[in-house]
This record gives structure tokens, C-alpha cells and sequence, in this order.
């Protein structure tokens, strides 16, 4: 191969994130050791939870990024971190039918409640919160489709109510045909929560390199052989890309396409409803607005996706998607909003059926890739954790043929 990921800009101007403290982790620039048993590609937020998921198992483990840890695209999310899939789960249902559909979804609530468990059993502060969601009825599913989705989240056992327009009013004040209210999400600041998860995977042994890029993988006598931007080499017995969307180029056009997100915080303490607090909130609408507030009372906005893996860096649109995104926030709050502390654009790759991407890659033994996570990159991360994982420590997770390349 002649390269091995494909380089992209992963973000535009200054996301909140990169301005808030304990986020920092510290790395080094030369590798002293020449065997691993694992060799995890990528610093972000998938890469944490990867090495998390195998530190204390007796292994060495080393982690390399091209940049400095928690510099990608971990700083581009707004860190909602939801088990609803960007595919309603009655759309679903139809693409890949019910079974299939059901598993994906009940494993995603279930990442979520581990992520919730693990995040609290850790005591990283990183502004972690619980929330209830609200999915809005809008252009692409109105009240009758949402009807249709809320009987088969409940067929499915995943708890969720449905309001109706008169109910959405009293209870939030939102004009809106319907809503489906749910309890499996949470937020949190996605850098402060990264860098936690590092400093806890070094106690445990973790190596982990910045400013490394691994150019190359060959299978070498059992071993894969990565050759790295610096001219060592590295045997490792196995290899696991959380890259996230610089794809691994041998799967870059499988199964997804990259677009472009906008996003933009307020400034703190900003005006808004008191239940706000406890929710996130989304709308089925093409394109669509997203939006929570964090601890310290910032609203976080995001949307106005295009399909395109590069206006994201043009600077004008930036602009123009920051007073698109403050009117539809303000009208649907019904609060004017102010002047955004920080804008800030990022691509990322989806999938036509909204799941991601995990797995063996094809040709390569025992090397893995994770990608494609669309709205869901947290979520999703701790989901390809566990089944990767699972995969090294030989045995086969239930769900990994639901999200295997395809």
C-alpha cells in the first residue's frame, strides 16, 4: 500500500473544547520498544476506549497518532451521547429487517449505559451529565412516521414516550407536531473525557507516541509489520485503526461517504428553558438542528449538514451556517441567541443505514478498523471497543456481523 489512512482536515477554526483545561495528555515522540502485542493507530476518543478495553489483560500496548493526543476530531464533537441511531429503528427495520434492526439499537442503549458506568466508576471530570433526549418531529419524519417509531423502540424493549403537539407545548413550550422523549443519553466535554481515559490506560502500562504516522502494514511471518513516518518498524500481532474519519484507504470507499457539519457554542450562562439542563435534543429533518447546553449554561448548536467532504473549511459558510443555525435555535425556543463564543466546522463520514463500520479489514489478519460513525462517534467508539477487543482476546462477539465491512 502505498499509503495506508488518507490524510484530511478534521476540523475548522477553534472548537469549545480546545480552550478548556486538563486536556493535555502527555506522549512521546520516539518508540523504544519493537514487539507489541497491540498496536492501536489513533489518539481521539476511539482510541481511548480502545486501550481501555485491553489495559490490565497482560499485554503491551502501544498507541501511536500522527498528531498529539486529543487533536483530531474528539475536539470537533459536541458530545451528545445518545443510543438513538441517525436511522429511526422502524427505517431500519426495512433496510436490514426487524432482527438486525432491534440488536443494533438494544446494543447502542446498552453502550451508552456502560459508557455511563464507566465514566462515573472512573471519576474523570469532564463535565459528564445524564440526559433525557427529545427527537422533534420535522420535514424528513413527522407525527405519523414517529408513531410508527415509537411502536418499535417499544416492541424492542427501549424505553421511550410519545408526546403529542398539545403535551409538547405544555411540558417544553415547542411547537411541534410530536416528540419522542427517551432516557439513555448524556453529555460531556469529549476532550477532558479522552485525555481522563489516557492517563488511566498509561497507569496501566499504555505507550503512547504523538506526532507518528504509521505508513504501511504487511503481514510478516504471524506478525504484521507497521513502518512508521520516523523509520522504525513495529511487529505487532495485531493492529487496530481508530482513525477515525482518515480512512483506512484499503476500506475508504466501503459502504459510506464523508459530509459536512457546522457547530457553535454560546457564551456561558446564556438565557434558556430551566428543563433544557436535563435534555438533548434533535430533529428528524434534512438538514437538521441539534442542540444541549453544558454545566456552566453555553447552549451547543449544531447542523446544517452538506454532502460534501470539504465545505467545512470554507470560511464564508462557516459564517453563514453560525446565523442559520441561531435562527432555527431561536425560533424553535422561542429566545433570541446571542453572538457564539466559538464557531467551528468538522467533516465525518455515515453510512446509508447510520451504522458504523467495525472489524477485520479485508485481506489484512488480525488487523481492525473502526469508521463511519455518523452523529453517534462516542457510542459507536465504545461499541467497536468491545467487539474488537472481544476479536484479540479470541472470542466473537455476538453483534460483530451487524457491523462488520460490508
Amino acid at each position: 500500500m502505498e499509503k495506508i489512512t488518507r490524510k484530511r482536515k478534521l476540523r475548522s477554526n477553534r472548537p469549545l473544547w480546545s480552550n478548556t483545561r486538563h486536556i493535555k495528555v502527555v506522549a512521546q515522540s520516539r518508540i523504544s520498544v519493537d514487539k507489541v502485542d497491540v498496536l492501536i493507530v489513533g489518539a481521539g476518543i476511539g482510541g481511548a476506549l480502545m486501550a481501555w478495553s485491553l489495559a490490565k489483560r497482560d499485554m503491551k500496548i502501544l498507541v501511536v497518532d500522527r498528531r498529539w493526543p486529543v487533536q483530531g476530531s474528539t475536539l470537533a464533537s459536541t458530545a451528545m451521547i445518545q443510543h438513538e441511531i441517525d436511522v429511526p429503528l422502524h427505517q431500519l427495520t426495512t433496510m436490514i429487517g426487524q432482527d438486525k434492526a432491534r440488536r443494533a439499537w438494544q446494543r447502542s442503549a446498552r453502550a451508552v449505559e456502560t459508557l455511563i458506568t464507566l465514566i462515573d466508576s472512573l471519576g474523570i471530570d469532564c463535565g459528564f451529565e445524564q440526559k433525557k433526549s427529545l427527537y422533534l418531529s420535522g420535514n424528513a419524519y413527522g407525527a405519523r412516521a414517529l408513531r410508527l417509531e415509537i411502536d418499535a423502540r417499544q416492541a424492542a424493549g427501549i424505553s421511550a414516550r410519545f408526546l403529542k403537539s398539545a403535551c409538547l407545548r405544555e411540558e417544553f413550550g415547542l411547537n411541534r407536531t410530536a416528540a419522542i422523549e427517551s432516557d439513555i443519553s448524556a453529555a460531556a466535554n469529549p476532550a477532558q473525557l479522552t485525555a481522563g481515559l489516557w492517563r488511566k490506560a498509561q497507569r496501566d502500562g499504555v505507550s503512547l507516541i504523538g506526532d507518528t504516522e504509521i505508513t504501511d502494514v504487511r503481514s510478516v511471518e504471524g506478525w504484521n509489520a507497521a513502518a512508521t513516518s520516523t523509520g522504525e518498524i513495529i511487529l505487532a500481532k495485531h493492529v487496530v485503526f481508530c482513525t477515525g474519519y482518515e480512512f483506512l484507504d484499503v476500506v475508504a470507499h466501503q459502504g459510506h461517504r464523508m459530509v459536512s457539519t457546522w457547530a457553535l457554542a454560546t457564551k456561558p450562562h446564556h438565557p434558556r428553558p430551566d428543563w433544557l439542563k436535563n435534555y438533548v435534543l434533535w430533529e428528524a429533518s434534512d438538514p437538521y438542528l441539534y442542540f444541549r447546553s453544558t454545566k456552566d449554561g453555553r447552549l451547543i448548536v449544531g447542523g446544517e449538514d452538506e454532502e460534501s467532504a470539504t465545505a467545512f473549511a470554507d470560511p464564508i459558510k462557516l459564517r453563514a451556517k453560525s446565523q442559520i443555525l441561531r435562527a432555527k435555535l431561536s425560533a424553535l425556543l422561542e429566545i433570541p441567541i446571542g453572538e457564539p463564543d466559538y464557531l467551528w466546522a468538522a467533516p465525518f463520514g455515515i453510512t446509508c443505514d447510520g451504522l458504523p463500520l467495525i472489524g477485520n479489514v479485508p485481506g489484512l489478519e488480525n488487523v481492525y478498523a473502526v469508521m463511519g460513525y455518523g452523529g453517534n462517534g462516542i457510542t459507536y467508539s465504545q461499541i467497536a471497543a468491545e467487539i474488537v477487543s472481544s476479536e484479540i482476546l479470541g472470542y466473537r462477539d455476538p453483534d460483530s456481523e451487524l457491523f462488520a465491512f460490508r
